[in-house]
């Protein structure tokens, strides 16, 4: 039963891994007829540790910052040999491999256009490398490179805006996603697919070890980043808002008082506020909240 499944078990990836989850559902949503260029990351580690891989597709591990140049060239190839038509590429990274390190390759796949659908699984840090700030890591995140004390209240930065960047592009499709809303999350990958050109889908995926929550809460974590308003699931089709997941806001506390990496702002009102700002500028911006009945 197992050599049917896209992504198998028998990985190593921590128990309650987000990224995972997400990235089972992404392959078995698109298909046996994919081929994966993956960065360096948390998921290249966990899913194949010579001599085996949990992938029943083509897979290509890239380094950290050019898994987009090598499905660029992945698609050339094809293309020069007659064998596109059918295939759908992906190329997966991080939020590290995506915001910082591979931004530029990124940038140039969006710009030429190339019919490639572009994976970031947002954990919002390095986790694979010790669990260093990113340029999606939220405000207020305590990592290794961010780390409270008496003169820090965690990462200073707001979490960098890669949806609205790609949007910049004028590629045909950006979507944010949660591992908590498959569904939401399998709706967006098939239409991804079956559109022609750059698309690029940016999922959030809880990590236990780096967010310090339980590892079966990984699910309710998601959830509440979305419900918040922290973590808005929303929609461009060719530079166009197209849809947002509607909401009953509840306050930022409930999101944060579960992990362990934003323990030390509990105390500090002014810090919370800031954050409940964060998700109160995202509810009005892209029309969040739901209408009353």
């Amino acid at each position: 039963m197992n050599d049917r499944l896209l992504f198998k078990p028998g990985h190593t990836a921590c128990a309650g891994c987000g990224q995972a989850i997400a990235a089972r559902i992404v392959i078995e949503t698109a298909g046996p007829n994919t081929i994966i260029a993956n960065n360096t990351g948390c998921l290249e580690v966990f899913t194949t540790r010579y001599p085996e891989s949990a992938w029943n597709v083509p897979w290509i591990h890239s380094l950290f910052e050019n898994a987009p140049a090598v499905a660029s060239g992945i698609e050339a190839a094809l293309i020069y040999m007659g064998k596109k038509e059918g295939v759908n590429i992906i190329a997966q990274a991080g939020d590290g491999g995506t915001a910082d390190i591979g931004l530029q390759a990124l940038s140039g796949m969006w710009e030429r256009g190339q019919d490639i659908l572009s994976i970031c699984y947002d954990n919002e840090a390095y986790e694979n490398t010790g669990i260093q700030r990113s340029g999606a890591t939220p405000y207020g995140t305590n990592t290794t490179t961010t780390p409270v004390g008496a003169k820090s209240t965690g990462n200073l930065r707001s979490k960098k805006n890669i949806p609205e960047i790609a949007v910049a592009h004028g590629i045909p499709y950006v979507a944010t996603a949660s591992v908590a809303f498959i569904q939401d999350l399998q709706r967006k990958v098939k239409k991804a697919i079956s559109i022609k050109g750059s698309k690029y889908i940016q999922i959030h995926v809880p990590c236990p070890l780096g967010w310090r929550h339980q590892a079966n809460e990984t699910l309710l974590v998601a959830k509440l980043a979305v419900e918040t308003g922290l973590y808005p699931l929303i929609e461009y089709e060719n530079g166009n808002f197209l849809s947002c997941r509607k909401i009953t806001p509840k306050p930022v506390e409930e999101y944060l008082k579960i992990q362990g990496r934003f323990k030390h702002l509990l105390n500090n009102p002014q810090e919370l506020k800031k954050i409940q700002d964060i998700a109160d500028n995202n509810i009005k911006k892209y029309a969040l909240k739901m209408e009353s009945q």
